[in-house]
């Protein structure tokens, strides 16, 4: 799979707020499926769909204790992606630049 396709799925995986959700609730511990369903009111069936789809993304990683699974956030593909942004940081900082300079140094038309 290439870099691109990994990256449109993160991508797919986060668009939807329940999922964004869901990653903040597993960062930093191990949460069961079940209590993930319950934070969120959704059936099992939901939960692990939408687990499934962060898995797919690599977004989670799971651990298997007795019966349960337990799942936790993956951040290392959300590093990427904020990689990927941070390339834009200079070209907007400039623009915004460019506008506050426009700004000072046009007249204010508002006054008497």
């Amino acid at each position: 799979m290439t870099h691109m396709a990994r990256t449109d799925e993160v991508f797919a995986a986060i668009a939807a707020p329940l999922r964004r959700e869901m990653l903040g609730r597993m960062t930093g511990e191990d949460v069961p499926v079940t209590l993930l369903a319950d934070s969120f009111g959704l059936s099992l069936s939901a939960a692990s769909q939408h687990l499934a789809i962060l898995r797919g993304a690599n977004l989670v990683t799971v651990r298997k204790l007795g019966k349960q699974r337990l799942y936790r956030t993956n951040s290392e593909p959300l590093r990427a992606i904020a990689a990927w942004v941070d390339t834009y940081v200079p070209f907007w900082t400039d623009r915004l630049d460019t506008l506050k300079r426009t700004l000072e140094t046009t007249p204010d038309d508002h006054q008497d």
